[in-house]
């Protein structure tokens, strides 16, 4: 399930549908922009700066992978975040995840 999340990420990326990058999601995130917030699970400090930053916009926040794991998704180096821009793919990312999850 996890690689098809992948898959989606790297064809919001290819579409220009997401921002990565600790500046570039601080920028959106003080306009108030994005759907979903993706943050990399070895990155524990990130949450505490962005993470309650996002939830306080309502923007939903998922904490998954590594950061080796979401730059390759990409297809860019190490990402700690990446926001995803687009409605769309992040109803479809946030619908992945909840199947992922029923038994």
């Amino acid at each position: 399930m996890i690689q098809k999340i992948y898959s989606l990420l790297g064809l919001a990326r290819r579409a220009g549908k997401i921002t990565s990058g600790e500046s570039q999601i601080e920028a959106m995130l003080k306009k108030g922009k994005g759907e979903l917030l993706i943050l990399a699970e070895d990155t524990p400090n990130i949450y505490k700066k962005y993470g309650k930053w996002a939830e306080d916009l309502d923007i939903p926040v998922w904490v998954v992978g590594k950061k080796q794991e979401l730059g390759i998704a990409i297809g860019l180096s190490p990402r700690s975040c990446i926001l995803v821009m687009d409605e769309g793919f992040a109803k479809a990312i946030l619908k992945l995840r909840s199947d992922a999850w029923k038994v």
